[in-house]
């Protein structure tokens, strides 16, 4: 994958809530917005990990530090989702 470089303006204000030294916000913005693609499920953690360079259990653990989940669904969806899981894996097998 071709790196393209971005260039964004942000108030200094901005960056010195953040608490991130300047040699960071780079590496850190990209973070963001990998972060925000992979909880909008356009990319997959592979991917988000991939770009950041970091394996997939990696990637899984940064989303835990940043207090992000790896499933965003309530638990009755994931249930709905296993049963039909499931249910498909016993109608191939037979």
């Amino acid at each position: 994958m071709e790196p393209m470089k971005v260039e964004i303006e942000l108030p200094r204000e901005l960056l010195t809530a953040l608490d991130i030294p300047e040699s960071e916000i780079g590496r850190r913005a990209m973070e963001w917005v990998v972060l925000e693609l992979f909880q909008e499920g356009e990319i997959s953690a592979g991917k988000a990990g991939e770009i950041l360079g970091l394996s997939k259990n990696r990637f899984l653990d940064l989303l835990n530090e940043r207090g992000l989940p790896y499933l965003d669904a309530e638990p009755r969806e994931l249930a709905r989702e296993v049963a039909a899981a499931e249910a498909a894996g016993h109608t191939s097998h037979t």
